[in-house]
């Protein structure tokens, strides 16, 4: 059994941010478990591009108000609030425009191994270890 407190998380190497983004990561790769999970707060008034080449994400916003923006199709603008969970399933180019700070949980399959960055095309590398 695995339990951990955001207390356990926050401030150690299992947290990273770029300033627009927080991201503590609970459960990763070296957990054996076959997914990642993250709690993910996003600064309010920020836009955020994301595209998780590697990785298909779920994400269950839990705080705040925002839209996904899905940058592929169009431009297609979808409502964030408490309660919604949105699946990239296709590896979706997306832009997230935060109007009040945006809480979420964010699951990642393959799993995140923890010292994942966004690289300049949006991007996390598939890292094993």
């Amino acid at each position: 059994m695995i339990v951990k407190s955001l207390e356990d998380i926050i401030g150690t190497e299992d947290e990273t941010s770029d300033g627009n983004w927080t991201s503590r990561r609970f459960i990763l790769n070296k957990d054996g478990v076959g997914f990642s999970m993250n709690d993910t707060v996003i600064a309010a008034g920020t836009e955020n591009y994301f595209w998780y080449k590697n990785h298909i994400e779920a994400v269950y916003v839990i705080e705040g108000e925002g839209q996904i923006e899905e940058v592929e199709n169009g431009g297609k603008m979808h409502d964030l609030k408490p309660g919604t969970l949105y699946l990239l399933n296709d590896h979706d180019k997306h832009k997230v425009h935060a109007k009040t700070q945006l809480r979420m949980v964010c699951v990642f399959n393959p799993p995140l191994v923890g010292t994942e960055t966004h690289n300049e095309e949006g991007y996390y590398p598939l890292l094993t270890e």
